[in-house]
């Protein structure tokens, strides 16, 4: 039985700090390499996401880190003690990529043999792949019949008339199979996640199925109060297909370190845990592994590393469904009066990554009349920037029995909301005055005075267009508040 990780790392570009190990401000190519190395080797964590979309893929990763750093991987082998997880596009959804995933299961094989040589054994230094923006069980299954059929099942194809086959000529493609772990993103499909996973293991002797959930997409789509509400609905159901056929279901949480992505940092991990207690993977994003110092960083994934999950929160399902609704319309009637601003704030963010992630589930461009944002961690870089922290919006719709049932639910709201209101600065013009009095109603905090002053100082460059100063201002800002968005 392979141990399932408990911490991964990501390479999700929410950090104020650059690693000391990055050549430029934009980390890409062989930093990523040795990030990897970092992650495993310093930080102690046990999984690395390796991004397969929008960018030229790196099918040698394997072989570099083995030839790099083989001492450390003598010691600590890829596939059993630190994983290498590939996150590819969606073909469904990603057509442009849609042939990286074909490339990506293809160097499968081959990232076997480099690590057999290396070890001397047969054991697959890569076997599980994350696939994005998952909607259907058959979604998954081509993944998974692709390899088997396609990547493995070639093997045995004969060449031309003769007797010999793929594998007689270049060799055996191992491993045999290989996990797929399905990423949820959009609200139907994190509600139907369990149905998805459930049709999905029918007729496969699979014992254990790993599961990504979103957090910070339908945070950007749907407000905090839904995204955290759409976590644990799933969470719940998950935990019933498990019972129901006894498959092991291992959940992944996908969280930032702002609270509206998840706040999971260095310094938040017992409460972030307690929030969703049946995850098995947290992932530990930029800002958590650079914005802070070493030793807690440290010490905070060993903790993650070494806890013993739980059962989920139990969730009344018709009720959450019921505040999904209207805190969603609620925070979406913020969103076409800011986009305009959001979009220009968010070309003063600076990169750190020399390309994107995956394209982004933005639900609203298609029901408000085509507005148009950036991805979530511009989205909430540049909402902390102006004084509006993206958690308030939408409270001003909720009355106190709401926020009383968000509170049985959400167990780490008035924290959650406390951080965000430290940097709530009501003087730049920007925050709606029906959501400067709700959020005095629901916290008593002091505002962080410094980074009052720098969103001030943002707010009259850009009445004043004196944009010059504006990205160093707004990262400024992000090492105040230890994240980029």
């Amino acid at each position: 039985m392979v141990r399932i990780p408990q911490c991964m790392s990501t390479q999700h570009p929410d950090n104020a700090n650059l690693p000391f190990f990055a050549e430029s401000p934009e980390l890409g190519g062989d930093d990523e390499v040795q990030e990897a190395y970092y992650a495993y080797s310093h930080l102690g964590c046990s999984e690395q996401m390796w991004d397969c979309e929008g960018k030229e893929v790196d099918n040698f990763v394997v072989r570099k880190l083995l030839t790099r750093y083989d001492t450390f991987f003598s010691e600590k082998k890829l596939g059993r003690d630190v994983f290498l997880t590939m996150r590819v596009p969606n073909p469904e959804v990603e057509t442009a990529e849609a042939k990286i995933l074909l490339e990506t299961l293809e160097s499968i094989p081959r990232s076997f043999d480099t690590a057999s040589l290396f070890y001397g054994d047969e054991s697959p230094p890569i076997f599980e792949v994350i696939l994005p923006m998952t909607a259907s069980h058959t979604a998954i299954d081509n993944i998974y019949r692709y390899y088997t059929d396609i990547v493995v099942g070639k093997q045995e194809r004969r060449l031309g008339e003769g007797k010999t086959t793929i594998a007689d000529w270049i060799g055996r493609f191992r491993p045999d199979r290989i996990n797929v772990i399905p990423l949820f993103e959009e609200m139907d499909h994190m509600l139907d996640a369990h149905n998805v996973v459930r049709r999905y293991l029918e007729g496969k002797e699979i014992a254990d199925q790993r599961v990504f959930l979103a957090r910070s997409d339908p945070a950007m789509n749907y407000g905090l109060v839904s995204a955290v509400f759409l976590n644990q609905i799933a969470l719940q159901n998950l935990r019933e297909v498990s019972e129901e056929t006894g498959t092991g279901i291992y959940p992944i949480i996908g969280v930032g370190s702002a609270p509206f992505r998840g706040g999971l940092s260095p310094l938040t991990v017992d409460r972030v845990v307690a929030e969703y207690p049946s995850a098995h993977t947290f992932t530990v994003q930029s800002a958590f592994k650079y914005d802070y110092p070493l030793e807690d960083v440290r010490t905070a994934v060993r903790r993650l590393e070494e806890r013993t999950p739980g059962k989920p929160r139990p969730v009344d399902e018709a009720g959450a469904l019921d505040l999904i609704e209207r805190s969603t319309r609620a925070y979406e009637r913020h969103l076409g009066p800011l986009a305009p601003l959001i979009n220009r704030v968010a070309r003063y963010i600076p990169e750190r990554r020399k390309r994107k992630l995956h394209i982004g589930l933005f639900g609203y461009a298609r029901s408000t009349g085509g507005i148009s944002l950036p991805r979530a961690i511009k989205f909430t870089a540049a909402l902390y920037s102006i004084g509006l922290p993206p958690e308030i919006l939408g409270l001003e719709a909720l009355d106190d029995a709401d926020i009383g049932f968000i509170g049985e639910v959400y167990v780490n709201f008035d924290e959650d909301l406390k951080a965000a209101a430290r940097f709530l600065n009501t003087e730049t013009g920007f925050v709606p005055p029906e959501l400067a009095a709700r959020v005095a109603d629901l916290t008593d905090v002091e505002p962080d005075e410094e980074h009052a002053r720098l969103t001030a100082a943002i707010a009259r460059a850009l009445r004043e267009n004196e944009t010059g100063r504006l990205t160093a201002l707004v990262l400024q800002a992000a090492h105040r508040r230890k994240f980029l968005g």
